[in-house]
């Protein structure tokens, strides 16, 4: 197919991404860095990866501090053709970027700035920071009227155009009035990207390398700069737990928006917990208090009632999960199935309209279309080394309080006794029992009754 993007337009220009990711966040009180903390189950530094590459990121950095293996394992994992750098000292925001100066040298036509502790940036607000860029513009900050702008870098403007950001520790009083703020990202033309970056000095009350001079230095070489002003909320940083759970909050509200827009009814929106990767379709009800972990995809027209807890999990039209249902990874539900209350799955599929209505657990097995498996059934799979398979054909019927021991092959319209315990396979259309024959000793209870009060001398 042709393209039809205008060379001016961000989507048409390459562009590089530096993520910056060598913070440490003792804030967190936590053994591991702050960036890999979660939110929607996934890391902080996932999230900003996975939206510069949704916004056209071409290449991507990312700034490490030093001994960080496990920052780097995650950015590799999330985006395997990302690029690692490590900032060796802790010499502020400009340093770090410059750390990337071998992709910085391969002079793409544009370059943003991002952090991997700022979760909420959305693939609109990267385009909207490069879109200056393609207009002239050599340096555009993203920026934001503060509620409370204490602690923010001011921008000062003259009308549309940004003269300089002002640290809140540098400010001067009539500049700390100013509640522009800088949101901290920033897209920088390419072309100039490195030499203004290598001319950041560190005259400042800390000594470090500022990357918001970059401003100011570029309007001394006659460079025009610009910002790009976005809703507050897009630029919560995390550094500390509380400021986590806020982020979660934030965009755990994006995630249910977006669900109910796309036709799904969520019956208490604020109840539900969504995992950034969640695929509901058209028409799924979902009820309250209901957890999705990752890796959950729930076909059109499907049911998730209370107090459910899915992870990994498959989810066919028409199905009917819970309440106080618990689908572990590997879990695929065919069309009408019904997974009942205190019904746990591992690694299981259920044909069409199988049914598992109440207190079982079944793990790695396969349960035949409009089988019925009674209420207390479970499946032996573990023998403390190994897991093993049970395989439930068509029609069949599992009597309550079964115990399945596997390996074990049920075929199709075959029975199983009630409180049976089935070590061999049983043939299709066959009746299978393995308890004991009842004895019945009559009068033995109140023999037995009378002998207790006896010896208690009552």
């Amino acid at each position: 197919m042709t393209s039809t993007l205008s060379p001016d337009t961000p989507a048409a220009r390459s562009c590089l991404a530096v993520v910056l990711a060598a913070g440490e966040g003792t804030r967190m009180k936590s053994e591991k860095p702050k960036v890999l903390h979660h939110v929607a189950n996934r890391s902080l530094l996932g999230h900003v990866l996975a939206t510069l590459t949704e916004a056209g990121a071409t290449q991507v950095a990312v700034v490490i501090g030093p001994d960080r293996e496990d920052v780097e394992k995650e950015a590799l994992a999330r985006l395997p053709e990302a690029r690692i750098f490590v900032q060796r000292e802790r010499l502020g925001t400009g340093h770090a970027v410059l750390s990337a100066r071998e992709a910085l040298s391969d002079r793409l036509d544009d370059v943003i700035v991002a952090y991997a502790d700022t979760p909420l940036v959305t693939v609109e607000t990267f385009a909207k920071l490069r879109a200056p860029l393609a207009e002239g513009a050599a340096v555009v900050v993203m920026a934001f009227e503060a509620r409370d702008p204490t602690g923010y870098g001011r921008l000062v403007m003259a009308g549309d155009q940004l003269l300089a950001i002002r640290e809140h520790k540098d400010a001067s009083e009539a500049e700390r009035a100013i509640t522009l703020c800088n949101g901290g990202l920033m897209a920088i033309r390419g072309d100039v990207a490195l030499s203004l970056l290598e001319r950041i000095g560190n005259h400042n009350a800390k000594g470090e390398y500022y990357l918001t001079d970059i401003v100011e230095i570029a309007r001394e070489a006659g460079h025009r700069t610009a910002v790009a002003v976005v809703p507050e909320e897009e630029v919560h940083g995390v550094n500390d737990r509380a400021q986590l759970a806020a982020a979660e909050r934030m965009i755990q509200e994006r995630l249910r928006q977006a669900a109910m827009t796309a036709g799904v009814t969520l019956v208490a929106p604020e109840t539900v917990f969504l995992s950034h990767d969640t695929r509901l379709g058209q028409d799924v009800i979902v009820e309250p208090n209901v957890v999705f972990g990752p890796g959950v995809t729930v076909e059109p027209g499907a049911v998730i009632h209370s107090f459910s807890h899915l992870e990994k999990t498959r989810i066919a039209s028409g199905a009917e999960i819970g309440p106080f249902a618990r689908l572990r990874p590997g879990a695929v539900i065919g069309p009408k199935a019904k997974v009942g209350n205190f019904v746990e799955l591992k690694n299981t599929e259920l044909g069409v309209g199988a049914k598992v209505n109440h207190l079982t657990y079944l793990g790695d097995t396969r349960v035949g279309a409009a089988t019925n498996i009674g209420a207390g059934t479970i499946t032996c799979n573990y023998d403390g080394y190994s897991k093993y398979k049970t395989e439930i054909g068509e029609g069949a019927f599992i009597g309550s309080n079964s115990s399945l021991v596997a390996p074990l092959t049920i075929g199709d319209g075959a029975f199983v006794g009630s409180s049976s315990v089935i070590t061999e396979d049983v043939p299709s259309d066959a009746l299978a029992l393995g308890r004991s024959r009842q004895v019945v000793k009559e009068g033995w209870a109140a023999e037995f009754r009378a002998k207790a009060k006896a010896a208690k001398g009552k």
